[in-house]
């Protein structure tokens, strides 16, 4: 069995004295694992950095084994890991994709979406708020999409403010009435619209964080949330009015 991808390495791990095991987010193969023979060499060590952009080739005898990966780079992304921002992003990333995805099934949508959002590391101004909007991709692509459509109380697509954590449909102002203490906060960059100020992307990291961590984490078999997305929400926050 053989096989040739590109991908984004997610993690790697210490495989016998030489080798390692490297976890890849493939195009058309999905999250898939396979040995790197040599992986802890000085050669190689930089360039199986989570983050970096691979061509792969995997071969194995059966499918079902791990297999080999021989791996050649495509584009770096470690000139953006200066900035602590960049870092905790860019763990987040792999971090919630290692949790989420499931072994060998393709995502190619998913896929679509995270390339270029690794493509923004190290930009700041913009970086959050499509982080922001692949954490909803991801939901979606899970099977957790909000619905933002329309109110689910009144049918209204104006005056939309809240989502509701039971459903995870919009609920306008007039819809929500004495149950507006109990929804979540539906921000005008959720919808794509407005400017975005990052103290309203960080308001939307609350309400997409309860359905990673309530709806998304419980499907993981009961696992909790990976830790580096509260860490990111946490640093990105507390930038929140500096200089």
């Amino acid at each position: 069995m053989d096989w040739r991808d590109q991908g984004i390495v997610l993690s790697t791990r210490k495989h016998g004295e030489t080798s390692v095991i490297l976890e890849m987010f493939t195009e058309r193969h999905g999250r898939h694992a396979g040995v790197v023979r040599g992986g802890i060499s000085r050669k190689m060590t930089p360039i199986l950095q989570p983050g970096g952009q691979l061509d792969v080739a995997w071969r194995a005898r059966l499918e079902e084994h791990i297999g080999s990966f021989t791996v050649e780079p495509l584009r770096s992304r470690a000139a953006a890991l200066s900035d602590r921002l960049a870092l905790a992003g860019l763990n987040t990333v792999t971090g919630l994709l290692s949790f989420c995805l499931p072994e060998r099934e393709a995502h190619a949508a998913l896929y679509a979406r995270t390339v270029p959002l690794l493509d923004l590391l190290g930009q700041n101004e913009v970086w959050p708020l499509a982080y922001l909007q692949w954490e909803m991709a991801l939901l979606e692509d899970m099977g957790f999409g909000l619905d933002l459509t329309q109110c689910a109380v009144t049918g209204a697509r104006d005056g939309l403010s809240y989502v509701s954590p039971k459903s995870g449909r919009a609920v306008s102002e007039q819809g929500a009435g004495a149950w507006a203490d109990r929804l979540l906060p539906l921000l005008p960059c959720m919808l794509g619209q407005g400017a975005a100020p990052d103290d309203e992307v960080a308001q939307a990291f609350r309400t997409t964080g309860y359905f990673l961590t309530e709806k998304l984490a419980p499907e993981m078999g009961h696992k909790p949330l990976p830790e580096v997305r509260g860490r990111f929400v946490d640093l990105f926050t507390r930038r929140l009015g500096q200089p």
